[in-house]
Protein backbone atom coordinates (compact mmCIF):
# COMPACT_ATOMS: atom_id res chain seq x y z
CA UNK A 1 0.00 0.00 0.00
CA UNK A 2 1.70 3.39 -0.66
CA UNK A 3 0.99 6.47 0.95
CA UNK A 4 1.64 9.78 -0.54
CA UNK A 5 1.88 13.00 1.95
CA UNK A 6 1.69 16.12 0.48
CA UNK A 7 3.53 18.94 3.00
CA UNK A 8 1.83 22.90 1.80
CA UNK A 9 4.33 24.45 4.58
CA UNK A 10 7.00 26.17 3.02
CA UNK A 11 8.79 25.66 5.99
CA UNK A 12 11.02 22.62 5.99
CA UNK A 13 11.17 21.61 9.69
CA UNK A 14 8.01 23.44 10.56
CA UNK A 15 4.59 22.26 12.95
CA UNK A 16 3.04 20.85 9.72
CA UNK A 17 6.14 18.65 8.82
CA UNK A 18 5.97 17.37 12.36
CA UNK A 19 2.51 16.53 12.19
CA UNK A 20 2.64 14.94 8.15
CA UNK A 21 5.74 13.01 9.09
CA UNK A 22 4.01 11.25 12.32
CA UNK A 23 1.16 10.64 10.74
CA UNK A 24 3.33 8.47 7.80
CA UNK A 25 5.64 7.20 10.07
CA UNK A 26 2.73 5.17 12.19
CA UNK A 27 1.37 4.18 8.19
CA UNK A 28 4.91 2.86 7.90
CA UNK A 29 5.09 0.93 11.36
CA UNK A 30 2.15 -0.54 9.95
CA UNK A 31 3.75 -1.85 6.68
CA UNK A 32 2.55 1.22 4.42
CA UNK A 33 5.21 2.75 1.83
CA UNK A 34 5.05 6.06 2.08
CA UNK A 35 6.69 9.58 0.34
CA UNK A 36 6.33 13.27 1.22
CA UNK A 37 6.14 15.66 -1.83
CA UNK A 38 7.18 19.15 0.10
CA UNK A 39 4.86 21.44 -2.06
CA UNK A 40 6.61 24.74 -1.87
CA UNK A 41 10.19 22.95 -3.23
CA UNK A 42 8.29 22.14 -6.29
CA UNK A 43 8.10 24.17 -9.61
CA UNK A 44 4.28 24.32 -9.74
CA UNK A 45 2.70 27.01 -12.03
CA UNK A 46 -0.61 28.72 -11.14
CA UNK A 47 -4.13 27.08 -12.86
CA UNK A 48 -3.71 29.21 -16.01
CA UNK A 49 -7.64 29.30 -16.86
CA UNK A 50 -6.61 28.27 -20.68
CA UNK A 51 -9.45 25.42 -21.05
CA UNK A 52 -6.99 23.24 -22.85
CA UNK A 53 -7.80 20.41 -20.03
CA UNK A 54 -11.69 20.59 -20.65
CA UNK A 55 -11.01 19.05 -23.94
CA UNK A 56 -8.62 16.22 -23.26
CA UNK A 57 -7.67 16.50 -19.16
CA UNK A 58 -4.25 17.44 -20.01
CA UNK A 59 -2.47 20.12 -18.28
CA UNK A 60 -0.44 21.84 -21.22
CA UNK A 61 1.50 23.32 -18.75
CA UNK A 62 5.48 21.75 -18.63
CA UNK A 63 6.56 21.49 -14.50
CA UNK A 64 6.65 19.59 -11.90
CA UNK A 65 2.64 18.74 -11.53
CA UNK A 66 2.66 17.17 -14.80
CA UNK A 67 6.16 15.14 -15.02
CA UNK A 68 5.95 14.10 -11.42
CA UNK A 69 2.81 14.63 -9.39
CA UNK A 70 0.20 13.41 -11.06
CA UNK A 71 1.32 10.30 -11.13
CA UNK A 72 2.16 10.09 -8.26
CA UNK A 73 -1.20 11.10 -7.24
CA UNK A 74 -2.65 8.54 -9.22
CA UNK A 75 -0.57 5.80 -7.38
CA UNK A 76 -1.57 6.65 -4.14
CA UNK A 77 -4.00 4.46 -1.93
CA UNK A 78 -4.07 7.17 0.60
CA UNK A 79 -3.20 10.97 0.10
CA UNK A 80 -2.63 12.89 3.16
CA UNK A 81 -2.94 16.81 2.42
CA UNK A 82 -1.23 18.56 5.38
CA UNK A 83 -1.01 22.66 5.63
CA UNK A 84 -0.79 25.63 7.79
CA UNK A 85 -3.88 27.73 7.78
CA UNK A 86 -3.43 31.28 6.01
CA UNK A 87 -5.94 33.37 5.61
CA UNK A 88 -8.61 30.12 6.51
CA UNK A 89 -7.53 28.42 3.69
CA UNK A 90 -4.50 26.81 2.24
CA UNK A 91 -0.95 27.90 1.99
CA UNK A 92 -0.73 29.52 -1.98
CA UNK A 93 2.09 26.93 -2.97
CA UNK A 94 -0.47 24.38 -2.03
CA UNK A 95 -3.35 26.20 -3.47
CA UNK A 96 -1.45 26.01 -6.90
CA UNK A 97 -1.62 22.16 -6.05
CA UNK A 98 -4.85 21.85 -5.94
CA UNK A 99 -5.89 24.16 -8.55
CA UNK A 100 -4.05 22.01 -11.34
CA UNK A 101 -6.00 18.91 -10.39
CA UNK A 102 -8.84 20.49 -12.53
CA UNK A 103 -7.44 18.11 -14.81
CA UNK A 104 -8.18 15.47 -12.87
CA UNK A 105 -11.99 17.17 -12.37
CA UNK A 106 -12.58 16.95 -15.66
CA UNK A 107 -11.16 13.70 -16.60
CA UNK A 108 -13.74 12.48 -13.84
CA UNK A 109 -16.97 14.96 -14.79
CA UNK A 110 -16.60 15.75 -18.28
CA UNK A 111 -14.77 13.20 -19.73
CA UNK A 112 -16.18 10.24 -17.61
CA UNK A 113 -13.46 7.93 -17.22
CA UNK A 114 -12.29 7.73 -13.39
CA UNK A 115 -9.39 6.87 -11.49
CA UNK A 116 -10.42 2.44 -11.21
CA UNK A 117 -9.66 2.87 -7.62
CA UNK A 118 -12.60 5.34 -6.89
CA UNK A 119 -14.45 4.25 -4.25
CA UNK A 120 -11.18 2.43 -2.48
CA UNK A 121 -8.83 5.48 -2.39
CA UNK A 122 -8.89 7.64 1.00
CA UNK A 123 -7.56 11.49 1.49
CA UNK A 124 -7.43 12.71 4.84
CA UNK A 125 -6.21 16.27 5.71
CA UNK A 126 -4.24 17.76 8.64
CA UNK A 127 -3.95 21.49 9.49
CA UNK A 128 -3.14 23.82 12.13
CA UNK A 129 -3.30 27.40 12.76
CA UNK A 130 -2.28 30.21 14.98
CA UNK A 131 -5.67 31.16 16.27
CA UNK A 132 -8.27 29.59 18.13
CA UNK A 133 -10.88 31.10 15.59
CA UNK A 134 -14.43 29.25 15.72
CA UNK A 135 -14.24 29.12 11.76
CA UNK A 136 -10.60 28.66 11.49
CA UNK A 137 -10.93 25.40 9.47
CA UNK A 138 -14.18 25.93 7.77
CA UNK A 139 -12.66 26.99 4.49
CA UNK A 140 -9.60 24.70 4.54
CA UNK A 141 -12.16 21.47 5.13
CA UNK A 142 -14.54 22.23 2.18
CA UNK A 143 -11.15 22.89 -0.57
CA UNK A 144 -10.04 19.77 1.02
CA UNK A 145 -13.39 17.88 0.69
CA UNK A 146 -13.44 18.88 -2.93
CA UNK A 147 -9.27 18.33 -4.16
CA UNK A 148 -10.24 14.94 -2.96
CA UNK A 149 -12.81 14.35 -4.77
CA UNK A 150 -11.44 15.73 -7.87
CA UNK A 151 -8.28 13.27 -7.71
CA UNK A 152 -10.75 10.29 -6.98
CA UNK A 153 -10.33 9.89 -2.87
CA UNK A 154 -12.93 9.49 -0.39
CA UNK A 155 -12.80 12.34 2.13
CA UNK A 156 -12.08 10.30 5.20
CA UNK A 157 -12.00 13.01 7.62
CA UNK A 158 -9.20 15.56 9.11
CA UNK A 159 -7.04 16.08 12.58
CA UNK A 160 -6.90 19.90 13.35
CA UNK A 161 -5.03 22.12 15.78
CA UNK A 162 -5.67 25.40 16.83
CA UNK A 163 -2.94 27.97 18.67
CA UNK A 164 0.14 26.30 16.68
CA UNK A 165 2.17 29.21 16.09
CA UNK A 166 6.28 28.72 17.62
CA UNK A 167 8.62 26.55 16.75
CA UNK A 168 7.83 23.06 18.25
CA UNK A 169 3.89 23.84 19.16
CA UNK A 170 3.03 20.62 17.75
CA UNK A 171 5.68 18.26 19.11
CA UNK A 172 4.28 19.90 22.17
CA UNK A 173 0.86 19.10 22.05
CA UNK A 174 -0.14 16.90 24.57
CA UNK A 175 -2.31 14.72 22.12
CA UNK A 176 -0.97 14.66 18.89
CA UNK A 177 1.03 11.11 18.72
CA UNK A 178 -2.37 9.38 20.13
CA UNK A 179 -4.18 11.06 17.54
CA UNK A 180 -2.62 10.72 14.66
CA UNK A 181 -2.07 6.54 15.87
CA UNK A 182 -5.61 6.29 16.28
CA UNK A 183 -6.65 7.87 12.40
CA UNK A 184 -3.79 6.10 10.87
CA UNK A 185 -4.69 3.07 12.50
CA UNK A 186 -8.80 3.89 11.48
CA UNK A 187 -7.79 4.78 7.75
CA UNK A 188 -5.19 1.99 7.28
CA UNK A 189 -6.90 -1.20 8.87
CA UNK A 190 -9.58 -1.78 5.74
CA UNK A 191 -6.58 -1.34 3.25
CA UNK A 192 -3.00 -2.62 4.91
CA UNK A 193 -4.71 -6.86 4.89
CA UNK A 194 -5.78 -6.85 1.42
CA UNK A 195 -4.60 -9.80 -0.50
CA UNK A 196 -1.78 -8.65 -2.34
CA UNK A 197 -1.97 -9.59 -5.92
CA UNK A 198 0.91 -8.86 -8.42
CA UNK A 199 1.03 -9.02 -12.48
CA UNK A 200 3.60 -9.14 -14.33
CA UNK A 201 4.99 -9.09 -17.98
CA UNK A 202 7.38 -8.13 -20.01
CA UNK A 203 7.10 -4.18 -20.62
CA UNK A 204 4.58 -3.71 -17.29
CA UNK A 205 3.04 -1.53 -20.21
CA UNK A 206 0.09 -2.95 -21.20
CA UNK A 207 -1.26 -6.17 -20.08
CA UNK A 208 -0.18 -6.41 -16.45
CA UNK A 209 -1.38 -2.30 -16.26
CA UNK A 210 -4.65 -3.65 -17.81
CA UNK A 211 -5.04 -6.70 -15.09
CA UNK A 212 -4.45 -4.28 -12.21
CA UNK A 213 -6.36 -1.88 -13.26
CA UNK A 214 -9.50 -3.94 -13.75
CA UNK A 215 -8.69 -5.57 -10.65
CA UNK A 216 -8.30 -2.53 -8.55
CA UNK A 217 -11.33 -1.35 -10.47
CA UNK A 218 -13.55 -4.34 -9.62
CA UNK A 219 -12.47 -5.30 -6.08
CA UNK A 220 -9.66 -2.36 -4.62
CA UNK A 221 -11.99 -2.78 -1.11
CA UNK A 222 -10.59 -6.48 -0.99
CA UNK A 223 -7.38 -6.52 -3.39
CA UNK A 224 -4.18 -4.59 -3.68
CA UNK A 225 -3.40 -5.16 -7.07
CA UNK A 226 0.27 -3.79 -8.06
CA UNK A 227 1.85 -4.65 -11.30
CA UNK A 228 5.68 -4.68 -12.48
CA UNK A 229 7.51 -6.08 -15.80
CA UNK A 230 10.57 -7.84 -16.66
CA UNK A 231 11.58 -5.05 -18.37
CA UNK A 232 9.44 -1.91 -17.59
CA UNK A 233 9.37 0.47 -20.78
CA UNK A 234 9.46 3.89 -20.52
CA UNK A 235 6.25 4.64 -20.65
CA UNK A 236 2.73 2.78 -20.95
CA UNK A 237 1.45 1.93 -24.14
CA UNK A 238 -0.93 4.97 -25.34
CA UNK A 239 -3.28 2.90 -27.68
CA UNK A 240 -3.61 0.51 -24.27
CA UNK A 241 -4.63 3.64 -22.56
CA UNK A 242 -7.12 4.78 -24.94
CA UNK A 243 -8.99 1.26 -24.75
CA UNK A 244 -9.13 1.33 -21.04
CA UNK A 245 -10.61 5.00 -21.45
CA UNK A 246 -13.34 3.54 -23.60
CA UNK A 247 -14.32 1.18 -20.59
CA UNK A 248 -14.66 4.78 -18.13
CA UNK A 249 -11.17 3.85 -16.53
CA UNK A 250 -8.60 6.06 -16.29
CA UNK A 251 -4.44 4.74 -16.51
CA UNK A 252 -3.26 7.82 -17.96
CA UNK A 253 -0.90 8.87 -15.39
CA UNK A 254 0.57 5.14 -14.73
CA UNK A 255 4.21 4.43 -14.81
CA UNK A 256 5.97 1.08 -15.75
CA UNK A 257 7.90 -0.46 -12.98
CA UNK A 258 10.30 -3.43 -12.69
CA UNK A 259 8.96 -6.29 -10.62
CA UNK A 260 11.76 -5.22 -7.25
CA UNK A 261 10.15 -1.79 -7.44
CA UNK A 262 6.36 -3.47 -7.44
CA UNK A 263 7.15 -5.48 -4.46
CA UNK A 264 8.77 -3.18 -2.28
CA UNK A 265 5.76 -2.82 -0.52
CA UNK A 266 5.18 -6.18 0.62
CA UNK A 267 5.11 -10.21 -0.60
CA UNK A 268 2.46 -10.59 -2.68
CA UNK A 269 -0.18 -13.41 -2.01
CA UNK A 270 -0.79 -14.39 -6.07
CA UNK A 271 1.60 -13.72 -8.65
CA UNK A 272 -0.12 -13.69 -12.28
CA UNK A 273 1.67 -13.99 -15.13
CA UNK A 274 0.89 -12.89 -18.50
CA UNK A 275 2.98 -14.50 -21.42
CA UNK A 276 6.07 -13.32 -20.55
CA UNK A 277 7.67 -16.72 -19.66
CA UNK A 278 11.13 -17.93 -18.85
CA UNK A 279 11.36 -13.64 -18.37
CA UNK A 280 8.93 -13.09 -15.41
CA UNK A 281 11.33 -13.74 -12.16
CA UNK A 282 9.12 -15.80 -9.83
CA UNK A 283 9.36 -14.95 -5.93
CA UNK A 284 9.93 -18.10 -3.76
CA UNK A 285 7.21 -19.41 -1.90
CA UNK A 286 4.44 -17.17 -3.89
CA UNK A 287 1.84 -19.51 -6.13
CA UNK A 288 1.67 -18.40 -9.67
CA UNK A 289 -0.54 -18.46 -12.35
CA UNK A 290 -0.20 -18.20 -15.65
CA UNK A 291 -2.63 -16.24 -18.12
CA UNK A 292 -0.77 -16.66 -21.64
CA UNK A 293 -2.25 -13.74 -23.52
CA UNK A 294 -0.45 -12.51 -26.42
CA UNK A 295 1.26 -9.39 -26.38
CA UNK A 296 -0.23 -6.39 -28.05
CA UNK A 297 2.45 -3.91 -28.30
CA UNK A 298 2.19 -2.80 -32.28
CA UNK A 299 -0.81 -4.48 -33.00
CA UNK A 300 -4.38 -2.82 -34.20
CA UNK A 301 -6.43 -1.14 -31.80
CA UNK A 302 -9.24 -4.06 -32.05
CA UNK A 303 -5.94 -6.46 -31.06
CA UNK A 304 -5.80 -4.42 -27.87
CA UNK A 305 -9.46 -4.47 -27.24
CA UNK A 306 -9.64 -8.07 -27.70
CA UNK A 307 -6.69 -8.60 -25.06
CA UNK A 308 -8.34 -6.04 -22.48
CA UNK A 309 -11.84 -7.86 -23.08
CA UNK A 310 -10.00 -11.52 -22.12
CA UNK A 311 -8.20 -10.15 -18.99
CA UNK A 312 -11.52 -8.32 -18.03
CA UNK A 313 -13.08 -11.50 -18.41
CA UNK A 314 -10.82 -13.11 -16.49
CA UNK A 315 -10.13 -10.32 -13.85
CA UNK A 316 -14.18 -10.58 -12.91
CA UNK A 317 -13.32 -14.94 -12.57
CA UNK A 318 -10.67 -13.97 -10.19
CA UNK A 319 -12.14 -11.48 -7.90
CA UNK A 320 -15.77 -13.37 -7.99
CA UNK A 321 -17.24 -9.79 -9.45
Amino acid sequence: MFILGLNGSPRKKGNTRFLLSSFLKEAEDSGAVTDIINVAEKNIAPCSGCGACDKNGLCIIDDDMTREIYSLLAQADIIIAATPIYFYSATAQFKALIDRTQALWNRQYKLRIKHPGAGSRQGFLLALGATKGKNLFQGIELTAKYFFDAVGADFMGCLTYRHIEAPGDMAKHSTVLNDVKKEAKRLLTPLINRKKILFICRENACRSQIAAAFTEYFAGDKIEAISGGSKPADDINPVMVEVMREKGIDVEFRKPKSIPEAVSGGRPNLLITMGCEDECSLIPGVPVQEWNLPDPANRSDDFMRNVRDEIEKRVIELTGS
